[in-house]
């Protein structure tokens, strides 16, 4: 055993998944967050300018919407913008009416939505939201598909 031995591990080349950092993926973050004034708005941005990997922060102070672009996690995003500016902030939970199938059915429309915006949809809401539409019964009621839902045909 020599002194050789005892520092080989200081001058390892090998690749070790200890040693790898990942470098995290370029993404946009959309956060609602209330924003009333100048000086919030001020407040948020200056929350979130701070952070490590952040390259760009768009405010639209009308839509209460923060859009940030950078190399961040949205998850630690949100968390810094609740803890510096005590305000209440969640994920962006809108998407345009226009890529929704059923925009103003029970569970997608929200009126507190900025305009042209509808609350997006998941899997189970959208799927019982079509079920129970009128439109889809009458439509599924005289199908030329199904010949034996209506024997007025």
């Amino acid at each position: 055993m020599g002194a050789l031995d005892h520092f080989s591990h200081l001058f390892d080349c090998s690749t070790s998944s200890s040693k790898l950092h990942k470098r995290k993926q370029l993404q946009t973050v959309e956060i609602k967050v209330k924003i009333d004034c100048e000086g919030c708005e001020r407040r948020v941005r200056k929350a979130v300018e701070g952070m490590k990997g952040v390259k760009q922060v768009d405010i639209q102070r009308k839509a209460h919407k923060l859009t940030v672009v950078g190399y961040v996690e949205p998850a630690k995003v949100v968390s810094r913008v609740q803890h510096r500016t005590g305000k209440k902030a969640e994920l962006w939970p809108y998407v345009p009416y226009d890529e929704v199938a059923h925009p103003y059915a029970a569970g997608v429309y929200d009126r507190r939505a900025p305009a042209g915006y509808v609350r997006n949809p998941d899997q189970q809401v959208s799927q019982l939201a079509r079920a129970s539409s009128l439109e889809v019964r009458y439509t599924t009621a005289f199908s030329d598909e199904n010949p034996t839902a209506c024997s007025i045909m």
